[in-house]
């Protein structure tokens, strides 16, 4: 998972604090363009599940700097935690981590969080769907190795597009693991721009390839079918809609969002702006905190303004770091893609997307 942001100092290491530091331990090349970052584990270990991400804090030429990266590994399987990075043409923190950061190097991250992660018993008698494209495969890749040691009567299908063979991000360990579980790892790979001696399935993933990749998983187990998509939005997009088409139940379609666009928050942060100064208290840590949010400005860039370590990173209502519960009043959140339906029922907010509408507004972070 890849996020554009930027932010405050964190707050030292504590056990209340979202804040860890990590010691690089390995530097692993995957591609040309793609490199994993394994690190040593920390004291007490780093709990997280597969499927979520860590969002690194470096300083580049004087100015912090955040990204949030998905975890790729597995802790029912990996020794190491670690993110994979792809490197992005004029990407800031994410040349900076292929090009910069060697073993032994400490960085400081925010504590796991996401949503696209799964639930195991060795009891299931599941078929997943994964179908990604490009980085998509990094959070997948933590999950599939989940699922295949935890759950032994499980199959996993991987249709995964790729730019080049060259790009092919984890193709050997892929291919190792189809060898170490035969029969329960399927992987299919889809090539945009293949080199001529390339036999494989070409082109873009399009509606019809994903009809067919799911209508065979659905014939063998419809209703223990599970789907998890991570890839760009418009391949997202697509695959949910064949897939409820299909029939597929809306709650068996996990996705993952990787990014939205800046201009098109500050569209609708302008669109929702509120007319006058409003004031908001929220509880953090155990701390009362009041302060005036200005018209155009979020609760979150209004507290960052204040000095008040709020937690975030990818200030575009994606990510839940800036997650906090309303405890009264009324805001209008202008992207709420991070939060479940649940969620949103108990009153959670994402700060970095809301702003002051009616009411004395409290809002608890948790």
């Amino acid at each position: 998972m890849l996020f554009n942001l930027f932010s405050k100092n964190p707050k030292n290491n504590t056990d209340s604090s979202p804040y860890l530091t990590l010691k690089v331990r390995e530097i692993i090349k995957e591609t040309p363009d793609a490199t994993t970052i394994y690190f040593e584990q920390p004291e007490p270990h780093l709990d997280y599940k597969p499927g979520q991400f860590l969002t690194v804090i470096v300083d580049i030429n004087g100015k912090e700097e955040r990204r949030s990266y998905s975890l790729s590994t597995s802790p029912f399987v990996d020794p190491f935690p670690g993110i994979t990075v792809k490197r992005l043409a004029g990407g800031l923190v994410s040349n900076y981590l292929n090009d910069q950061i060697r073993p032994g190097k400490k960085i400081t991250v925010m504590k796991p969080l996401g949503n696209f992660t799964c639930d195991y018993h060795s009891k299931h008698q599941r078929t997943y769907g994964m179908i990604v494209a490009g980085s998509g495969i990094t959070p997948v890749m933590g999950l599939a190795k989940s699922i295949l040691v935890n759950e032994p009567e499980s199959k996993v299908s991987l249709l995964y597009g790729s730019r080049s063979e060259e790009q092919i991000i984890f193709r050997d360990r892929l291919t190792a693991l189809s060898h170490q579980f035969p029969g329960r790892l399927e992987i299919i790979h889809q090539l945009s721009r293949p080199a001529d001696s390339w036999t494989g399935r070409k082109g873009r993933i399009a509606g019809e390839t994903v009809r067919t990749f799911a209508e065979s998983l659905l014939r063998d187990r419809p209703s223990d079918a599970r789907f998890f998509l991570c890839g760009p939005n418009e391949l997202m997009e697509t695959a949910t809609n064949v897939l409820l088409a299909l029939g597929v139940d809306k709650e068996s379609i996990v996705s993952e969002n990787f990014y939205k666009e800046p201009e098109v928050i500050e569209e609708l942060h302008a669109q929702e702006a509120a007319p006058i100064h409003k004031q908001v208290t929220i509880v953090l840590e155990g701390e009362t905190h009041t302060y005036e949010v200005a018209p155009g400005k979020t609760i979150l860039e209004a507290g960052l303004d204040e000095n008040i370590d709020m937690p975030y990173s990818c200030q575009s209502g994606l990510c839940t770091a800036c997650r906090g519960r309303l405890l009264s009043g009324e805001v209008s959140m202008t992207e709420d893609a991070g939060l479940s339906e649940n969620e949103i029922a108990q009153g959670y907010i994402l700060c970095c997307s809301s702003k002051p509408k009616a009411g004395d507004i409290k809002i608890n972070i948790e």
